[in-house]
Order: structure tokens, then C-alpha cells, then sequence
């Protein structure tokens, strides 16, 4: 099983400033590259200050200038923001600066209020992603490139310059078993978390993603499954329980975003109250000691997961963050390797 180094790109405290908050996520980046992280992922949201990227192929471009063997991963540029007949050119620049190091994540949006103020409520959504990805697609691997659907209508082009990466590879983010399986079959690598933690609904993402490479032959055998999930590794239980109740923080606002009113304050999100208590969140959190850790992503290796996305960022300091990755390679990273099984 490979390890993925999420970019969270979370800024509780404004006072820090942009300039060291992208400072401290390039160095996070750097340091992955060193402790033999496979991948770096990079989010894209805009107008608020978590998961905050809005952007996330200029931060592509400007991590492969400073490293020479990492992938990176947008997770997930979000289409129906984005007008494919210029984003596919600016797909194409980044696949060559970054040398074909580019994996291209894409997804729908998760956020309402963000999408609305943008001018994609998020109830057209799914069908405007459906027919970008297709219009996408098309622009990337081909020339002279027409189309006359809903949301495109353009007589034959070519995007200039062409990519490098024949395909350019492409991850969809997809949570519900239909969408996973679909995305499968179609040739796409998946990634998807499960926010509840349950081992129940690992395996069932899991067996929908086999299914739907199994439909697909013999390319489904190069397709990658991976799962995000908040992890971090503390130096002990009392820092464990600390980290916990910080990610409880950062996540009565995602609530408030992902499930929520939207309630906003010049760009800083505002704590909203949750049903789950800090002692069922901690059950269901990667947020543990490295023993602890290495017996839980058992679960995720037993059920053929290709890839952990680590999302660590959640209100900690810097500094604590970068202890954590250390002590993931030092104690974690050991136990498993690429195959997926674990070391005895």
C-alpha cells in the first residue's frame, strides 16, 4: 500500500499569513518527496479557508519545480467550475511541467455554498461534471475536437500545446458504491474515503471498485483505489486525545460546509455545533499512536486498497505535523510496501 500526503491547506488563524501558510504546505511536499511518500495531493476550493486552493495546477507545477520523482495529484479539481475549453490547455501546461508527474483527480464539488457563489448550484452539478469530463477527455487525447451537448457547444479545435502523458491519468472522486463501480469500467482510477470509519463500508467501496475493473479486462488490473482519511501519528496517548479534540474543531466547520448552512465571515468558516461526540469522532479518525495506526490501516490493506491519502492538517502546528510524517515513515510506513502487504 503506497502513502498519499494531502495538502489540507487548512488556515484557522489568518494572522499567519498566506505567503508562509503555502510556504509551510511546499515544504510539507519537499519533505514527502525525502521520507518516500509515492504521492502529494492538493485540493481545490475557493472563497474559504479550508481545503483552501483555488488553484491547484499552478501548486502542481510549482512542487514538481522542486522535487523530481513525487506525483502529484489534484484531489479534486472541481470540472463544473471550469470552462474545459480553456482548462484542457491548462491541463496540458501542467503535464508538461510537471513531466508527466500530473495525475489529474476530478470531482463535482462538495460544497453548496461555495458552488452556488460561483455560479454552478450544486443541483446541476453531476450533469454538468458527466458531460465536462467527456468534453475533457476528448480535448486532451484528440485533435480537431467538436461537440454540440447542454453546457458545450464548439465547432472542431485542437488545444495547444498537447500534453505529454498519452493518457493524461485521471482520478474521480466518487463516494456512493454505483459511482465508484461506474468509474471503474470506465477506466478511471477512484478515490473516496469512507467518513464514518467503518470497516463495513471500506470493504463495500472496495469490492465496488474490483467489480467495476473487472468489467473493464485487463486495463483494470493498472487501476489504483485510494482513501483519504484524516490520520495522524501522535507521540503518545495524551497527544492522541489533544490532536482529536482539535480535529473536532476543524470539522464543526467541513460540517458546516459539507453538510451545513454555510455560514461564512469574510472567508473564515464559523463553528457549527455537531451530533457526534469527540469520543465517537476519535473511534472513527486515524488520529493515533503509530501502533495504533499500523493496526488500523490493516483493515484498509486487507481490503485491497492501493493507496492512503493522508489528510493531516486540522488545526495543529506546523512543526507537529512534520513530526507526524516522520514518525509515519519511521513506524508506519515500515509494516507495509507497495504491494499492499504488511511486513511481519
Amino acid at each position: 500500500m503506497q502513502f498519499n500526503h494531502f495538502l489540507t491547506s487548512y488556515m484557522p488563524d489568518p494572522r499567519i499569513g498566506s505567503k508562509q501558510h503555502f510556504q509551510n504546505m511546499i515544504n510539507q511536499s519537499l519533505l514527502a518527496e525525502k521520507l518516500g511518500y509515492a504521492s502529494v495531493s492538493i485540493p481545490e476550493h475557493h472563497l474559504v479557508n479550508l481545503l483552501m486552493m483555488p488553484s491547484p495546477l499552478q501548486m502542481s507545477v510549482k512542487i514538481a519545480s522542486l522535487t523530481s520523482k513525487i506525483n502529484i495529484v489534484t484531489s479534486v479539481c472541481v470540472l463544473p467550475l471550469h470552462n474545459m475549453l480553456t482548462f484542457a490547455g491548462e491541463v496540458a501546461v501542467a503535464d508538461i511541467l510537471t513531466e508527466g508527474r500530473l495525475i489529474l483527480g476530478v470531482g463535482r464539488g462538495a460544497f453548496a455554498w461555495e458552488m452556488a457563489r460561483l455560479g454552478t448550484p450544486k443541483e446541476q452539478s453531476k450533469e454538468k461534471f458527466k458531460e465536462s469530463l467527456e468534453v475533457l477527455q476528448l480535448l486532451l487525447s484528440q485533435e480537431n475536437v467538436s461537440w454540440q451537448g447542454k453546457f458545450y457547444q464548439f465547432k472542431p479545435i485542437t488545444i495547444m500545446p498537447r500534453p505529454i502523458s498519452n493518457p493524461v491519468p485521471i482520478m474521480i472522486a466518487a463516494m456512493d458504491l454505483s459511482s465508484i463501480r461506474d468509474a471503474a469500467s470506465r477506466g478511471f482510477h477512484v478515490q473516496s474515503t469512507v467518513l464514518s470509519g467503518t470497516k463495513e463500508l471500506l470493504l463495500k467501496r472496495a469490492n465496488a471498485f474490483r467489480e467495476g475493473c473487472r468489467e473493464l479486462g485487463e486495463k483494470g488490473k493498472t487501476l489504483k483505489l485510494s482513501m483519504q482519511r484524516m490520520a495522524y501519528a501522535a507521540k503518545n496517548e495524551q497527544d492522541a486525545k489533544e490532536k482529536n479534540k482539535l480535529a473536532y474543531e476543524y470539522y464543526k466547520r467541513f460540517d458546516n460546509m459539507f453538510t451545513g448552512p454555510g455560514k461564512v465571515d469574510r472567508g473564515l468558516i464559523e463553528p457549527i455545533p455537531r451530533n457526534q461526540s469527540v469520543e465517537q469522532l476519535t473511534e472513527n479518525l486515524l488520529i493515533c499512536t503509530p501502533s495504533q495506526l499500523v493496526d488500523k490501516l490493516g483493515a484498509y490493506q486487507e481490503a485491497g486498497i492501493d493507496e492512503i491519502i493522508i489528510s493531516a492538517s486540522f488545526g495543529q502546528s506546523h512543526n507537529d505535523l512534520i513530526e507526524s510524517m516522520y514518525r509515519i515513515h519511521d513506524q508506519v510506513m515500515p509494516y507495509f510496501i507497495k504491494t499492499g502487504s504488511r511486513v511481519a
